[in-house]
């Protein structure tokens, strides 16, 4: 059976068609929208979850290759006192709840695919990658099948312009080589890909009673896309789009950016960012960057390691305001970058639509809060969405055309200050929204009916 596969950076999504129409599958409970979360409860119990998942006739390479985590995943079950039928994986939700219950221990990771596209890369990092993709994989195919009752042997996975701002095309080719890999070990058995924003596009233009021109613009979590593409009656069922797509640009930066850039400049300070040591020289901003950077694993690696934590240690005994930059400490022992930077999101959603909102921090500490106006947050994300809005500048300028309309999708799409920024740009080009987290995957589902059938 044929399923368009949006693997996002903030939710993961399946489609199939049913009656000539996409159909969502459940994939978390009655939800079609899972989270882009995994937690275990030690990182080579993922090494071990794929290796007893995939195809029997994977498993004895597979094994081979992996054979050293796989004995640390013996140890890990022994020392935990899992049960031989407890996975000790956990995806979605149930990860974030996990995760949240138990900070300090196991391996939690959100937006795994932000991390696919990363330079530098060790060929055991590579490895670890593909497998918390097969993990995540396994789990969303397996509950897919359950509920359709047959097997998902083709898909469409959805994939940025660019999976990383740096790195280019061998970025993206180490990111599509993950994500291919990872879907073949799961079980499809045909893999192909689509531009994200394209494929919003082609969920657009199936209602469209006219030829246009359309700057579609994707606001994922992990990246920003932009695709300037000719649509309508006259081009919807041409087998061969490619001469229709007049210009992509595209960029990592996303809802995720947004989210640390508020939880930076406006929630760390309750955690000593802008203090001063008893000499009068600043505080180092870096570490809390580093703090709130939780899509970039060597910052996240550096905040968490000992060394740092013996320089808070001994930070502590020359700043001014000890009691703030205790904060930080807490947030270091206890893993809760995550959990930080989480409520700066739910402060995101809820200035959408309120012009103030008060920020809750007593897992740091008890009663502790922090308010934030609109104010603050437009202050705060404004450097990225000029990011946002050159991309769609550069994707009209490439085009060397005007758009008739622009289509705005992913699940940033709907702030208003996003909205503000690009007609401030772009003048009175009418502006339409999709379904912010649906059209991907209706788009992907509709191409992959087109190509496997």
């Amino acid at each position: 059976m044929v399923v368009g596969f949006d693997y996002g950076s903030s939710n993961c999504a399946m489609g199939v068609m049913r009656a000539g129409a996409v159909e969502l599958i459940p994939l978390e409970n009655s939800k079609c929208y899972l989270p882009s979360t995994l937690y275990a409860l030690h990182n080579s119990l993922i090494s071990e979850y794929v290796a007893k998942g995939i195809q029997e006739s994977a498993q004895s390479q597979f094994r081979a290759q992996r054979n050293g985590i796989l004995k640390s995943a013996q140890f890990a079950r022994s020392d935990l006192g899992l049960m031989p039928q407890e996975t000790g994986v956990f995806v979605g939700q149930e990860a974030i709840e996990e995760y949240i219950s138990m900070p300090e221990e196991g391996y939690f990771v959100k937006s795994p695919k932000s991390f696919f596209g990363a330079i530098g890369l060790k060929p055991e990092q590579i490895a670890f990658f593909e497998d918390i993709a097969t993990a995540m994989i396994l789990v969303l195919k397996t509950r897919a099948e359950q509920h359709l009752g047959k097997a998902l042997t083709q898909t469409v996975i959805g994939r940025p312009v660019n999976f990383q701002a740096v790195g280019g095309e061998d970025s993206n080719r180490q990111a599509i080589s993950i994500l291919t890999t990872a879907a073949k070990r799961a079980g499809f058995t045909d893999v192909e890909f689509l531009y994200e924003p394209l494929a919003a596009g082609i969920d657009f233009e199936s209602d469209l009673q006219q030829d246009q021109k359309v700057l579609v613009v994707d606001i994922g979590g992990g990246t920003s896309d932009c695709s300037f593409v000719q649509m309508g009656p006259s081009y919807r069922d041409c087998e061969d789009r490619s001469a229709h797509f007049l210009a992509h640009t595209g960029k990592r930066i996303g809802g995720n950016d947004l989210d640390i850039a508020l939880a930076f400049h406006k929630l760390m300070p309750v955690c000593g960012l802008g203090g001063q040591f008893k000499s009068g020289l600043p505080l180092p901003k870096q570490a809390f960057w580093q703090a709130c950077k939780i899509n970039d694993i060597q910052l996240q690696s550096d905040f968490y390691s000992g060394a740092f934590g013996r320089e808070l240690n001994t930070m502590l005994r020359d700043v001014c305001e000890p009691e703030k930059l205790k904060r930080l400490q807490v947030i270091q022992a206890n893993k809760m970058t995550h959990q930080f930077v989480r409520q700066a999101e739910l402060a995101k959603i809820a200035l959408s639509d309120d012009s103030a909102h008060q920020v809750d921090l007593s897992f740091i500490e008890n009663e502790l809060v922090q308010n934030l106006d609109l104010v603050q947050l437009t202050e705060s994300v404004e450097s990225s969405l000029q990011q946002v809005v050159a991309l769609a500048e550069q994707a009209i300028s490439d085009a060397g055309t005007k758009p008739d309309a622009i289509y705005l999708t992913g699940g940033s799409a709907q702030s208003p200050l996003l909205k503000s920024a690009l007609q401030a740009k772009l003048g009175d080009t009418p502006m339409l929204n999709g379904d912010n987290f649906g059209s991907v995957t209706a788009g992907l589902t509709k191409w992959a009916e087109r190509i496997y059938r």
